[in-house]
Protein backbone atom coordinates (compact mmCIF):
# COMPACT_ATOMS: atom_id res chain seq x y z
CA UNK A 1 0.00 0.00 0.00
CA UNK A 2 1.36 3.54 -0.47
CA UNK A 3 0.57 7.00 0.88
CA UNK A 4 -2.17 8.87 0.39
CA UNK A 5 -2.26 12.21 -1.67
CA UNK A 6 0.34 14.39 -3.00
CA UNK A 7 0.83 18.14 -3.78
CA UNK A 8 -0.77 17.64 -7.21
CA UNK A 9 -4.05 16.82 -5.39
CA UNK A 10 -3.73 19.08 -3.11
CA UNK A 11 -3.42 21.21 -5.30
CA UNK A 12 -6.35 19.91 -7.26
CA UNK A 13 -8.85 20.11 -4.15
CA UNK A 14 -7.91 23.56 -3.49
CA UNK A 15 -8.81 24.52 -7.04
CA UNK A 16 -12.05 22.45 -6.71
CA UNK A 17 -13.22 24.63 -3.86
CA UNK A 18 -12.92 22.21 -1.25
CA UNK A 19 -11.14 21.97 2.44
CA UNK A 20 -7.21 22.45 2.14
CA UNK A 21 -6.80 19.84 5.01
CA UNK A 22 -9.22 16.77 4.80
CA UNK A 23 -9.07 14.60 7.88
CA UNK A 24 -7.81 11.19 7.67
CA UNK A 25 -10.11 8.07 8.69
CA UNK A 26 -7.83 5.59 10.63
CA UNK A 27 -9.42 1.83 11.19
CA UNK A 28 -7.80 -0.37 14.36
CA UNK A 29 -7.20 -3.55 13.84
CA UNK A 30 -10.51 -4.54 12.04
CA UNK A 31 -11.01 -7.91 12.04
CA UNK A 32 -12.90 -8.46 8.67
CA UNK A 33 -11.94 -6.57 5.83
CA UNK A 34 -15.70 -6.35 4.70
CA UNK A 35 -15.55 -3.50 6.74
CA UNK A 36 -12.46 -2.11 6.08
CA UNK A 37 -14.10 -1.82 2.11
CA UNK A 38 -17.44 -0.20 3.76
CA UNK A 39 -15.56 2.67 5.52
CA UNK A 40 -13.64 3.07 2.54
CA UNK A 41 -17.04 3.65 0.47
CA UNK A 42 -18.14 6.16 3.09
CA UNK A 43 -15.29 8.33 2.60
CA UNK A 44 -15.68 8.23 -0.93
CA UNK A 45 -19.39 9.55 -0.26
CA UNK A 46 -18.40 12.28 1.91
CA UNK A 47 -15.16 14.04 0.43
CA UNK A 48 -12.81 11.83 2.31
CA UNK A 49 -9.66 10.65 0.49
CA UNK A 50 -6.64 9.35 3.62
CA UNK A 51 -7.63 5.90 4.39
CA UNK A 52 -5.26 4.82 7.04
CA UNK A 53 -4.67 1.41 8.80
CA UNK A 54 -3.47 -0.23 11.97
CA UNK A 55 -3.17 -3.99 12.11
CA UNK A 56 -5.57 -4.64 8.99
CA UNK A 57 -7.13 -7.90 7.74
CA UNK A 58 -5.79 -9.09 4.22
CA UNK A 59 -7.19 -6.54 1.91
CA UNK A 60 -6.18 -8.14 -1.27
CA UNK A 61 -7.64 -7.64 -4.66
CA UNK A 62 -9.67 -10.46 -4.01
CA UNK A 63 -11.05 -9.74 -0.89
CA UNK A 64 -14.45 -8.51 0.69
CA UNK A 65 -12.94 -4.77 1.04
CA UNK A 66 -12.62 -4.29 -2.90
CA UNK A 67 -15.86 -5.74 -3.03
CA UNK A 68 -17.51 -3.14 0.06
CA UNK A 69 -16.04 -0.53 -1.45
CA UNK A 70 -17.94 0.89 -4.60
CA UNK A 71 -16.10 3.52 -6.45
CA UNK A 72 -13.49 3.91 -3.36
CA UNK A 73 -11.97 0.38 -5.27
CA UNK A 74 -10.58 2.69 -7.56
CA UNK A 75 -8.79 5.24 -5.43
CA UNK A 76 -9.51 5.16 -1.69
CA UNK A 77 -8.56 1.50 -0.80
CA UNK A 78 -5.53 0.56 -2.54
CA UNK A 79 -3.82 4.38 -1.58
CA UNK A 80 -4.67 3.16 1.82
CA UNK A 81 -1.65 3.07 4.28
CA UNK A 82 -0.68 1.41 6.96
CA UNK A 83 1.02 2.58 9.76
CA UNK A 84 0.99 1.61 13.56
CA UNK A 85 -0.64 2.74 16.55
CA UNK A 86 2.27 4.95 17.83
CA UNK A 87 2.71 6.34 14.33
CA UNK A 88 -1.26 7.41 13.49
CA UNK A 89 -0.66 9.19 17.50
CA UNK A 90 2.44 11.01 17.47
CA UNK A 91 1.60 11.90 13.41
CA UNK A 92 -1.81 13.51 14.14
CA UNK A 93 -4.28 15.00 16.25
CA UNK A 94 -6.48 12.25 16.74
CA UNK A 95 -10.06 11.75 17.42
CA UNK A 96 -11.17 8.35 18.52
CA UNK A 97 -14.64 7.56 18.21
CA UNK A 98 -16.81 5.29 21.04
CA UNK A 99 -20.30 4.21 21.75
CA UNK A 100 -19.31 3.80 25.86
CA UNK A 101 -18.68 7.25 27.46
CA UNK A 102 -17.88 8.48 31.17
CA UNK A 103 -20.27 10.63 32.65
CA UNK A 104 -17.75 13.19 34.58
CA UNK A 105 -13.53 14.22 34.62
CA UNK A 106 -13.42 11.35 37.29
CA UNK A 107 -12.77 9.03 34.40
CA UNK A 108 -11.03 10.73 31.67
CA UNK A 109 -10.58 7.86 29.40
CA UNK A 110 -14.04 8.47 27.74
CA UNK A 111 -14.66 11.81 28.85
CA UNK A 112 -15.10 14.74 28.24
CA UNK A 113 -16.72 13.65 24.34
CA UNK A 114 -18.46 15.28 21.69
CA UNK A 115 -21.11 14.74 18.93
CA UNK A 116 -20.01 14.45 15.44
CA UNK A 117 -21.97 17.93 14.76
CA UNK A 118 -20.03 19.46 17.27
CA UNK A 119 -16.72 18.43 16.27
CA UNK A 120 -17.90 19.85 13.16
CA UNK A 121 -18.18 23.22 14.57
CA UNK A 122 -14.62 22.96 16.60
CA UNK A 123 -12.84 21.35 13.86
CA UNK A 124 -13.86 23.78 10.88
CA UNK A 125 -10.96 26.58 11.29
CA UNK A 126 -8.13 24.10 12.70
CA UNK A 127 -5.48 23.48 9.98
CA UNK A 128 -4.01 20.53 11.48
CA UNK A 129 -3.27 16.77 10.42
CA UNK A 130 -6.35 15.42 11.72
CA UNK A 131 -7.35 11.55 11.76
CA UNK A 132 -10.66 10.06 12.48
CA UNK A 133 -10.06 6.72 14.45
CA UNK A 134 -12.57 3.99 14.57
CA UNK A 135 -11.77 0.71 16.54
CA UNK A 136 -13.07 -2.80 16.15
CA UNK A 137 -16.16 -4.33 15.40
CA UNK A 138 -16.78 -5.98 18.80
CA UNK A 139 -14.45 -4.28 21.60
CA UNK A 140 -13.88 -0.79 19.61
CA UNK A 141 -11.05 1.31 21.30
CA UNK A 142 -9.05 0.04 24.26
CA UNK A 143 -8.97 2.36 27.07
CA UNK A 144 -4.92 2.49 26.88
CA UNK A 145 -5.58 3.61 23.43
CA UNK A 146 -7.87 6.30 24.16
CA UNK A 147 -6.03 7.51 26.34
CA UNK A 148 -3.12 8.32 23.34
CA UNK A 149 -6.04 9.87 21.68
CA UNK A 150 -6.59 13.85 21.21
CA UNK A 151 -10.48 13.81 21.72
CA UNK A 152 -13.53 11.60 21.92
CA UNK A 153 -16.34 11.71 19.98
CA UNK A 154 -19.62 9.53 20.65
CA UNK A 155 -22.89 9.00 18.41
CA UNK A 156 -25.80 10.24 19.80
CA UNK A 157 -28.22 6.97 20.11
CA UNK A 158 -30.79 4.92 21.67
CA UNK A 159 -30.04 4.59 25.37
CA UNK A 160 -31.50 1.52 25.05
CA UNK A 161 -28.97 0.20 22.57
CA UNK A 162 -26.13 2.55 21.44
CA UNK A 163 -23.67 0.45 19.99
CA UNK A 164 -23.63 0.50 16.03
CA UNK A 165 -21.33 -1.68 14.10
CA UNK A 166 -17.96 -0.10 12.55
CA UNK A 167 -19.37 -0.10 9.22
CA UNK A 168 -22.49 2.24 10.10
CA UNK A 169 -20.60 3.95 12.67
CA UNK A 170 -18.01 5.19 10.03
CA UNK A 171 -20.80 6.00 7.57
CA UNK A 172 -23.02 7.63 10.64
CA UNK A 173 -19.64 9.93 11.77
CA UNK A 174 -18.65 10.96 8.51
CA UNK A 175 -22.01 12.11 7.08
CA UNK A 176 -22.26 14.12 10.53
CA UNK A 177 -18.53 15.34 9.56
CA UNK A 178 -18.46 15.75 5.50
CA UNK A 179 -18.13 19.93 5.93
CA UNK A 180 -14.62 19.14 7.26
CA UNK A 181 -14.06 17.12 3.32
CA UNK A 182 -16.20 18.90 0.84
CA UNK A 183 -17.77 22.18 0.36
CA UNK A 184 -20.54 20.74 -2.33
CA UNK A 185 -22.45 18.35 -2.87
CA UNK A 186 -24.56 16.42 -5.89
CA UNK A 187 -28.16 18.42 -4.54
CA UNK A 188 -29.05 21.40 -6.92
CA UNK A 189 -28.82 24.63 -5.38
CA UNK A 190 -32.51 25.36 -5.07
CA UNK A 191 -34.67 28.34 -4.47
CA UNK A 192 -37.96 29.14 -3.06
CA UNK A 193 -40.12 31.16 -5.40
CA UNK A 194 -42.23 32.78 -2.78
CA UNK A 195 -45.64 34.06 -4.47
CA UNK A 196 -46.06 38.02 -4.38
CA UNK A 197 -47.62 39.74 -1.64
CA UNK A 198 -50.50 40.51 -4.48
CA UNK A 199 -51.23 37.03 -5.64
CA UNK A 200 -51.49 35.87 -1.65
CA UNK A 201 -53.94 38.69 -1.28
CA UNK A 202 -55.71 38.00 -4.07
CA UNK A 203 -56.10 34.28 -2.35
CA UNK A 204 -57.20 35.57 0.75
CA UNK A 205 -60.28 37.54 -1.13
CA UNK A 206 -61.09 34.41 -2.77
CA UNK A 207 -60.90 32.67 0.13
CA UNK A 208 -63.57 35.69 2.04
CA UNK A 209 -65.57 34.99 -1.38
CA UNK A 210 -65.78 31.16 -0.75
CA UNK A 211 -67.09 31.28 3.19
CA UNK A 212 -69.61 33.54 1.67
CA UNK A 213 -70.76 31.33 -0.96
CA UNK A 214 -70.67 27.83 1.51
CA UNK A 215 -72.97 30.30 4.44
CA UNK A 216 -69.70 29.79 6.69
CA UNK A 217 -70.84 31.22 10.58
CA UNK A 218 -70.22 34.79 10.46
CA UNK A 219 -69.10 34.91 14.15
CA UNK A 220 -66.61 32.13 12.77
CA UNK A 221 -64.62 33.87 9.45
CA UNK A 222 -62.52 36.45 11.17
CA UNK A 223 -60.87 33.81 13.32
CA UNK A 224 -60.77 31.05 10.48
CA UNK A 225 -59.36 33.76 8.04
CA UNK A 226 -56.55 35.00 10.29
CA UNK A 227 -55.43 31.10 11.03
CA UNK A 228 -55.01 30.68 7.24
CA UNK A 229 -53.22 33.87 6.89
CA UNK A 230 -50.85 32.54 9.47
CA UNK A 231 -50.44 29.02 7.92
CA UNK A 232 -49.63 30.54 4.74
CA UNK A 233 -47.42 32.91 6.42
CA UNK A 234 -45.50 29.98 7.31
CA UNK A 235 -45.27 27.75 4.51
CA UNK A 236 -44.16 30.33 1.76
CA UNK A 237 -46.40 29.04 -1.26
CA UNK A 238 -45.27 29.89 -4.58
CA UNK A 239 -47.15 31.08 -6.90
CA UNK A 240 -47.91 28.04 -8.78
CA UNK A 241 -49.12 26.92 -5.19
CA UNK A 242 -51.62 29.74 -5.19
CA UNK A 243 -53.09 29.54 -8.73
CA UNK A 244 -54.05 25.85 -7.95
CA UNK A 245 -55.45 26.81 -4.66
CA UNK A 246 -57.10 29.41 -6.86
CA UNK A 247 -58.69 26.45 -8.95
CA UNK A 248 -59.71 24.23 -6.10
CA UNK A 249 -62.41 26.86 -4.71
CA UNK A 250 -63.30 27.60 -7.95
CA UNK A 251 -64.38 24.12 -8.78
CA UNK A 252 -65.72 23.82 -5.39
CA UNK A 253 -67.85 27.40 -6.59
CA UNK A 254 -69.05 25.72 -9.58
CA UNK A 255 -69.75 22.41 -8.23
CA UNK A 256 -72.50 24.52 -6.28
CA UNK A 257 -73.98 26.46 -8.79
Amino acid sequence: MSEVGDAEDAGDAEDAGEPQTKPAVAVVDAKTSGNVGTIARAMKNFGFEDLLLVDPPYLGRDSEAYGFAGHAREDVLPNARKLSFDELASEFHTVGFTAVTNQDATKHARFPFRTPAELTESLADVESDTAFVFGRERVGLTNDELERIDEVCAIPASEDYPVLNLGQAATVALYELRDLAMNRDQLPDVERHRATEAEIEAFYEHAEEFLDAVDYPEEKREKTMRMLRRMLGRTHPTGREMNTVHGLLRRAENRME
